[in-house]
């Protein structure tokens, strides 16, 4: 089994600039300055992912209140990533990573365990980076259910 890249406190976040479910070109760069929770996910529309983009919907206030903005990643194309978004009323951008480079660049697709077997997938995982683009937190193979509460946990003091 390869071992996937892993994240450490005060490594630089990844650069990168990926298309958003409207078609627009968002950089990390564009948030320089700002407090990032940046979340990635297998596939939209199945029944974990949507759970805890619901709950991110959910949080949405209380983790704009910590001063951090949302992003989340998947493989989905742009037109599913509008859907997804419409669908669940979610207020944050959603971002399509078609070629897996930024979550791998994340150490968040890779090998994993899935039904007692290794497959080779999205690695669902949160990243809180902060203003000057450095990671605060990399959280890896986090549950669907539950994990926001514990990430405004970490947010809120």
């Amino acid at each position: 089994m390869t071992e996937n890249i892993r994240l450490q406190p005060g490594d630089a976040a990844p650069a990168f600039t990926l298309e958003d479910q409207s078609g627009e070109q968002v950089s990390l760069a564009d948030f320089a300055g700002r407090k990032v929770v940046l979340y990635t996910y297998p596939k939209a529309f199945t029944p974990g992912c949507t759970t805890e983009a619901c709950d991110f919907r959910d949080s949405d206030a209380r983790i704009t209140a910590a001063g951090y903005a949302v992003l989340a990643i998947s493989a989905d194309p742009v037109a599913k990533l509008a859907e997804f978004k419409e669908s669940e009323g979610l207020p944050f951008t959603l971002l399509s990573d078609p070629g897996h480079e930024v979550q791998t660049a994340y150490g968040a697709y890779g090998e994993k365990q899935n039904y007692g077997r290794t497959v080779v997938g999205a690695i669902r995982s949160t990243f809180l980076i902060d203003e000057e683009g450095r990671i605060i937190e990399a959280l890896y193979n986090v549950r669907a259910k539950g994990h926001v509460d514990r990430i405004l946990k970490k947010l809120e003091g």
